[in-house]
């Protein structure tokens, strides 16, 4: 799934914010019981691959994620107003192709918007955390996973 900023606003900018939205994503996980597969927080939007748990409604999650950065957001930095654009977008994937699909597009976005070299040298990125072994959003990987990266 994908959510960008109000007005393509670089809200994302720093490490600091960053980390702000990783650690909403990690309470979210735990509330919400799901599985995050992948995920690229860029500048102005973020990716994540979700797998939700058996009880797990993705439209209230989402909502959770994105209503608790906005208002930690806007406290943190005296802001007021919309962080969000609009509502995130999702697409239920349906095949092993789409989900590597996914998984790739998530990985390279970091490469393609000229923030890095090579996916597995960003840090906000699910990849970096795969190549390292360390998971600090991530779930350990599947054994798909381990065959495509």
């Amino acid at each position: 799934m994908t959510a960008k900023s109000n007005r393509g606003e670089f809200i994302l900018y720093s490490d600091e914010v960053k980390e702000l939205f990783v650690s909403v994503v990690n309470e979210a996980k735990k509330k919400h019981k799901c599985h995050l597969k992948q995920y690229s927080v860029m500048t102005n939007h973020i990716h994540l691959l979700v797998q939700p748990g058996k009880d797990t409604n993705l439209s209230v999650m989402m909502q959770w994620i994105l209503g608790v950065f906005a208002l930690r957001l806007n406290k943190r930095f005296g802001r007021n107003g919309h962080v969000w654009y609009d509502r995130f977008k999702s697409k239920i994937i349906t095949s092993f192709r789409q989900l590597v699909n996914t998984f790739n597009y998530i990985s390279e976005n970091p490469v393609k918007a000229g923030m890095c070299k090579n996916a597995a040298d960003y840090y906000w990125g699910g990849l970096y955390e795969l190549k390292k072994g360390r998971y600090r959003l991530m779930d350990p990987p599947d054994e798909w996973v381990k065959l495509i990266i």
